[in-house]
């Protein structure tokens, strides 16, 4: 029988390799695969699906929406578009500010560069970004990224960006053990490189805020420091919020756990903008920037850019954050799955360090020896044994996310409290088959 692979170049893999079940429907934080077994998405298909999977609401928008106008270019208005805009700076407090609709988070991240390029009067101005960042696989946005997977395919300098070591206090590039110090050390080489290259000459500053899947959850000195470095030498700060808004981390938007010391002069959004219901990204500017860019002409937009149909599937899921207390849910639910994760740590000598715990995102790293630190294998290839792990769980029903030596939490925020119970106890019993401790396979 023919495979989907026979027919179509998956994203993010090796063609011949590719060989993943077929989805049918799906109903809260689980998947209903043809012949009607069901998968618990523990990663919320990798940080969007923050609402689960058919979530009534978002349908119901959709389906009304083409009732009325399935699609309208934005050289024309609609009323989706402006509602979702107008929401989206009030929930940020970005008031006063505008909002450029994208297809998704790549584009979003890119126009987002364009808008500070030309706000800042730096029209090939650089853009400071860190490495082990992820930020889209479209050209400029590998060159933005700090992803060792396609730093071959682009040259970074050539684009204009600059890389700086990340604030990754397990393993500090700067040499420090305490979590404070080399948050503090991270944000300071920022300054450092924009001073090295001439505040004239950089534009803007980009990172993720937190949630992303390269496993890095900045200590909490990095991102006030950061706003302020780059407030002191004129240099726009963008948000790259694409997975970790929307409740993902606790709050509408990742930077809001700072409060005002953490505003950054522009969002890049996409993901849980709609549940991923529908594909959307959205670039949201403060009233400063609005009015730089006021009277010039922005060369930007694709054909789909603010498609109505995605526009009224984001107003939906606005209201079913606001509605069902997701964001509050989120929280609280995260604590406590962050809390039964420790439990975890206690017993795992594999787990070197958890991270994250702000809202339903935690990182599980896993470590070849919790003394030294040293890695099951080098990042970004992926352990044999956590690939086993993978595969068994799946087998029982649960999809956990994970890249290199990581293991990724971020469930749907609807997901049921059993649920997640007995997804964390299923990964305390794989972590101690495929990882067990000292001595153990010799009592066996």
């Amino acid at each position: 029988m023919a495979s989907e692979r026979d027919f179509v170049l998956h994203s993010w893999c090796v063609p011949g390799d590719w060989n993943a079940p077929t989805v049918v429907g799906g109903r809260g934080a689980r998947l209903v695969l043809e012949g009607g077994r069901e998968i618990l998405d523990m990663s919320s298909l990798v940080e969007c699906s923050n609402l689960g999977h058919q979530h009534p609401r978002l349908i119901a928008a959709i389906r009304a929406q083409a009732e009325k106008l399935a699609f309208v270019t934005s050289a024309w208005g609609a009323i989706p578009r402006k509602a979702l805009a107008e929401r989206l700076l009030e929930l940020s407090g970005f008031e006063g500010g505008l909002v450029f609709f994208t297809l998704g988070g790549a584009d979003a991240n890119e126009n987002a560069v364009r808008i500070a390029r030309q706000a800042s009067g730096k029209g090939r101005g650089l853009v400071v970004t860190r490495d082990r960042s992820y930020h889209g696989a479209s050209y400029m946005d590998m060159a933005l990224s700090g992803d060792a997977r396609t730093a071959h395919q682009v040259d970074a300098d050539a684009w204009g960006v600059r890389h700086v070591p990340p604030p990754y206090s397990y393993r500090c590039p700067f040499g420090s053990r305490s979590p404070h110090e080399c948050g503090e050390k991270a944000a300071a080489a920022v300054a450092d490189c924009i001073d090295k290259e001439g505040a004239d000459r950089v534009a803007a500053v980009l990172m993720e805020s937190n949630a992303g899947s390269n496993g890095i959850v900045a200590p909490d000195s990095f991102w006030p420091r950061l706003r302020e470095f780059a407030s002191e030498r004129g240099v726009l700060l963008i948000a790259d919020e694409v997975m970790s808004a929307f409740g993902r981390c606790g709050e509408w938007f990742a930077w809001q756990r700072h409060g005002e010391q953490g505003r950054p002069d522009i969002m890049a959004l996409a993901k849980g903008l709609t549940g991923a219901a529908a594909p959307l990204g959205a670039v949201v500017m403060s009233a400063t920037i609005a009015r730089r860019i006021e009277k010039e002409m922005f060369y930007g937009g694709l054909t789909y850019s603010g498609h109505p149909l995605s526009c009224a599937a984001g107003v939906a899921a606005l209201d079913a954050y606001r509605d069902e207390n997701l964001i509050e849910r989120s929280r609280s639910l995260g604590a406590r799955m962050f809390a039964e994760l420790q439990g975890l740590a206690q017993r795992h000598a594999v787990i070197g360090e958890l991270r994250g715990g702000h809202g339903l995102f935690s990182v599980v790293e896993l470590v070849a020896d919790r003394g030294t630190r040293a890695p099951l294998a080098p990042w970004p290839k992926q352990p044999e044994p956590l690939k086993a792990l993978l595969r068994a769980a799946l087998d029982e029903g649960v999809s956990f996310g994970s890249r290199g030596n990581l293991l990724i939490l971020a469930p749907p925020l609807v997901i049921e409290e059993s649920d997640l119970a007995g997804a964390l106890a299923l990964l305390d019993r794989l972590l101690g088959r495929f990882f067990p401790a000292p001595g153990m396979e010799q009592r066996k």
